[in-house]
């Protein structure tokens, strides 16, 4: 529950825009590294003073600034007036709850989406805010700490391999989000993997721990339909947006980036059907094997009922039973006792109740 809930700073009272950070802190220093490219030059460094990072907005070049690390207000504050990014964006920034979203501020699109991992140890699934700054000739990111999916990207623009430094800022900003993307369908794999491996083991030998097992993957699975699902509008306002920051040019892989989260959307949707699915063969199997107890247990109360009854006939104090007297009456008695409970056991096999 907490990481559907965050604990966050109270901001009552406050004015609009007011940069503060709400979140876990991630990294313990803030890490700023800018990648400058032409279609024939690149340069990447990393920079000490965010100083250094407020030439690169007259250049007519494309730049990368991404900034790890969103506890430091100050910083996005001072990176924030250098690239006249709105003061709700910046808030928003500093701001790791944000659901994903994309706003537009004329001279710069505002992106929000959610960058996921999955615990290699306990499966689970944990989020990551990232927040885009697209502008003329730049795109700023910002992430919670060091380590992303953008480590293709920056190859790409090293090697110069693709059209990636060939085109603008808007479609660096696609290559991104694409990787974001792209990663989902991993987290989906391995999802599969253990929606799998549960199933079997429901159909087949139901044990008490599976039940949690299935509980936990649910709430993974609703987890990770809040980080996903309204990356859709995202992608959609993108492609609606009348916007001079993206180019035409760009559309036609905005709209091959809707089909891929349409995918992702579909096969969330797909897993979580399976998964109630799957509590409802557990709750059935269950109630199977407890069926099969019972059924058990009422074909030995059905012999013995019988045999039970004649026990007590013959288990009465009376003076004048005749049977008391017979030489084999004992034999008999056992004998009949014996002939009718193997008869009601061939009753029931021949009606298959064993």
């Amino acid at each position: 529950m907490v990481r559907f809930i965050k604990k966050s700073v109270s901001t009552r009272g406050l004015p609009p825009g007011s940069i503060i950070h709400i979140g876990e802190k991630k990294a313990d220093t803030v890490k700023v590294t800018i990648i400058d490219f032409t279609s024939d030059e690149f340069d990447e460094k990393e920079v000490k003073k965010i100083e250094d990072c407020f030439q690169y907005k007259q250049k007519p070049s494309m730049t990368w600034i991404n900034v790890d690390g969103l506890h430091d207000v100050d910083l996005i504050k001072k990176l924030g007036e250098a690239f006249e990014i709105h003061p709700l964006v910046l808030e928003d920034i500093a701001n790791t709850d944000q659901r994903p979203k994309m706003e537009d501020y004329e001279n710069h699109l505002f992106i929000v989406l959610k960058m996921l991992y999955v615990d290699s140890k306990t499966h689970e699934i944990y989020s990551e805010q990232v927040s885009l700054i697209l502008g003329q000739n730049y795109v700023l990111s910002f992430q919670e700490t060091v380590g992303d999916v953008f480590n293709a990207i920056r190859e790409r623009i090293r090697t110069s391999k693709g059209r990636i430094r060939k085109m603008g800022a808007d479609y660096l900003a696609y290559a991104l989000i694409d990787a974001i993307v792209d990663n989902y369908f991993s987290i989906l794999e391995t999802i599969g993997e253990r929606v799998e491996n549960i199933e079997q083991i429901v159909v087949s030998d139901p044990k008490p721990d599976i039940l949690q097992q299935i509980y936990n993957l649910k709430r993974e699975m609703i987890y990770l339909r809040k980080s996903v699902w309204p990356l859709r509008e995202v992608i959609n306002g993108l492609l609606r947006e009348d916007s001079k920051l993206i180019k035409k040019g760009t559309h036609i892989y905005l709209r091959d980036l809707y089909d891929h989260t349409i995918q992702v959307i579909d096969t969330i949707e797909t897993f979580r059907d399976m998964i109630s699915g799957m509590l409802d063969i557990y709750m059935s199997s269950v109630s199977n094997k407890m069926n099969e107890v019972m059924k058990v247990l009422t074909i030995f109360a059905a012999v013995f009922i019988p045999l039970t009854f004649i026990a007590g006939v013959y288990g009465m104090n009376f003076q004048n039973m005749p049977e008391l007297s017979w030489q084999w009456g004992y034999f008999i008695v056992l004998l009949i006792m014996l002939i009718v409970g193997l008869s009601l056991v061939a009753l029931f096999k021949k009606k298959k109740w064993l």
